[in-house]
């Protein structure tokens, strides 16, 4: 397939966030992404080199969907990673509602919300977390980056299609309607009253959002004043501080051991 094919086109745009939004569609490169995408019914259609094909015939033999095959300059073309994997699906986005998702979360259940973070590494593997630990959700506020983003979802790891991931403009907003919707709302910050050794009874009784915020600067300060609470992860050792990434993995796993010893206490 040339380049110049107008499917391969249309394609290219949605390495662009602007054309992400107008077509309302986007990128999934990889193989988890794209089984993932596949299983959800997600994908409108999908690109692959001959070598991806004869790699992944699995995938291809359960695609279900219109495959074009293109070259390797093509299939690098489609990828905003450093090594393509020559397996893109062009996907539906999904048309999740902050209201709507958040009506959905278990009365005990938990939920990460990511304020103004920028590093697309860290915000995939954040909802892949999220997934692994039984999140209801993730919530991407403020200026973070696109959840669409070709280097978010291949982070993910498939993720991104196994649970509801927001995209909310404005973070205030988001923590209002939490606190409106009676969750329990945590800020991480260094400096918080609490010690995430010490957060089981906070967690318990009630659903629960989790902020998380810019990888260099933290959660603004505006936003952390309307928590309910503040929650430190003490360093004991000579460690300046945990990869923002780290630090959401100790606070969801955190609240994933609190739902489930509840759960395993009124059980027996």
């Amino acid at each position: 397939m040339s380049d110049r094919n107008p499917r391969v086109v249309s394609a290219l745009k949605l390495v662009r966030p602007a054309e992400r939004r107008k077509a309302g569609r986007f990128l999934a490169e990889g193989p988890n992404a794209v089984a993932a995408a596949l299983a959800r019914g997600a994908v409108i259609e999908l690109f692959a080199t001959s070598k991806a094909i004869e790699k992944h015939e699995a995938i291809m033999g359960n695609a279900g969907c219109p495959v074009w095959i293109v070259s390797e300059r093509i299939a690098k073309g489609l990828s905003e990673t450093v090594t393509p994997q020559g397996l893109v699906a062009v996907c539906e986005a999904p048309a999740a509602r902050l209201d709507h998702t958040l009506a959905k979360v278990p009365p005990e259940g938990f939920v990460a919300v990511l304020v103004d973070v920028n590093e697309p590494g860290n915000a995939g593997t954040i909802i892949r977390v999220a997934d692994a630990a039984g999140a209801a959700a993730v919530i991407i506020a403020g200026e973070s980056v696109d959840p669409l983003n070709g280097k978010v979802i291949r982070a993910a790891a498939g993720s991104s299609f196994h649970l509801p991931v927001v995209r909310a403009a404005i973070a205030g907003d988001v923590v209002e309607e939490l606190l409106r919707a009676r969750f329990r709302v945590l800020a991480t910050s260094a400096r918080g009253e609490l010690s995430i050794f010490d957060v089981g009874e906070v967690l318990s009784g009630t659903r629960v959002a989790w902020l998380f915020g810019n990888e260099a600067h933290g959660l603004p300060a505006a936003i952390a004043d309307r928590a309910t609470h503040a929650v430190s992860i003490p360093i004991r050792g000579g460690a300046e501080s945990l990869n923002l990434a780290t630090a959401a993995t100790l606070c969801l796993y955190e609240s994933a051991r609190s739902l489930h010893g509840s759960a395993r206490a009124q059980a027996g």
